[in-house]
């Protein structure tokens, strides 16, 4: 695998992680039709653990099976695919070395009263599985959040050490916020930056809306003249707030929309300078030749040909 200038100087900005890790992240960031140019689109299959199967997987019977899934990422040229582990193992043998794969190592469930999420997996679990990186959820406002961001520091610690990449989902929710408020443009760029600060490879928090949830971060805003107007700017926000671009930030697609609308969130989500798309629902609870032409799409505009 020959490395591009690009993700040379990608790597560059990691300067504590070990040639394993290092490896691993340019596994996933040389791979499919986004290899080589810093753009990631990522297929993750974590919404069985959290709404359940028929609401996961009823729109398209076909995803009950996890080699649909395998197969449809690799079908799509994507850069990785993520998973909790029985989906993983499920695929392991079959779709060996043909796509990097992230172990999700905690979920929640739709029964859950609290903003909490249980360790479902391992570093070892993913050292066995092959994968390329640990991905884990933590809801900064929460009251568990404190619970969380320790266990999230140990096993990254545990990971890096045995040359795995750290993938941070950080999903503001609950406390304080107001439903609106978790989708606020500074609380997805704190989110962003906690994740940084807890030593994340790749974030990925949810498009911000323009709303500002927190008092003195509106202040601070409207001082300082920060442009929040367009998810463009808003983007922009957020990566900045990764370290000024220092960290890959990649967005979910959220709830189900039609295309026009997830294309065109894609647009201003690459013109804003954000890493790429984690599309899970969006893609995979269509018809794979919609999915697949919805992903053709999608990666298309992050090679700047949509």
């Amino acid at each position: 695998m020959e490395i591009s200038k690009h993700v040379k100087d990608i790597l560059a900005n990691y300067e504590s992680d070990c040639p394993g890790t290092k490896v691993k992240l340019a596994q996933i960031l040389m791979q499919g039709r986004l290899g080589g140019t810093g753009r990631l689109v990522i297929l993750p299959v974590d919404q069985g653990f959290e709404h359940g199967p028929a609401r996961s997987f009823a729109p398209n019977p076909a995803g009950y099976d996890p080699h649909y899934h395998y197969q449809l990422a690799i079908d799509a040229g994507l850069s990785a695919f993520a998973a909790p582990l029985g989906l993983l193992e499920a695929g392991a043998d079959s779709f060996a070395g043909a796509i990097p794969t992230i172990l999700k190592l905690n979920s929640s469930n739709s029964h859950a009263t609290t903003k909490d999420q249980a360790l479902t997996g391992s570093v070892g679990d993913a050292l066995r599985l092959g994968c390329a990186a640990i991905g884990f959820t933590i809801y900064p406002g929460s009251d568990e959040a404190f619970e969380l961001i320790e266990e999230i520091r140990e096993l990254a610690e545990e990971a890096k050490s045995v040359g795995l990449a750290v993938v941070v989902w950080s999903y503001p929710r609950g406390g304080n916020l107001s439903k609106e408020g978790e989708t606020a443009v500074d609380v997805i760029a704190y989110a962003a930056h906690m994740a940084a600060l807890l030593g994340a490879h790749i974030i990925k928090v949810k498009p911000p809306t323009e709303h500002i949830e927190q008092p003195e971060a509106r202040k601070v805003y409207e001082a300082q003249g920060i442009d929040v107007s367009t998810l463009e700017a808003r983007i922009r926000h957020v990566v900045q707030s990764a370290f000024d671009g220092r960290r890959l930030v990649v967005f979910s697609g959220g709830a189900a929309k039609d295309t026009e609308g997830v294309l065109n969130e894609i647009r201003q989500i690459r013109d804003g300078g954000g890493t790429g798309s984690i599309i899970g629902r969006n893609s995979f609870q269509r018809p794979k030749d919609e999915a697949l032409a919805l992903l053709d799409s999608v990666v298309k505009i992050y090679l700047g040909e949509g």
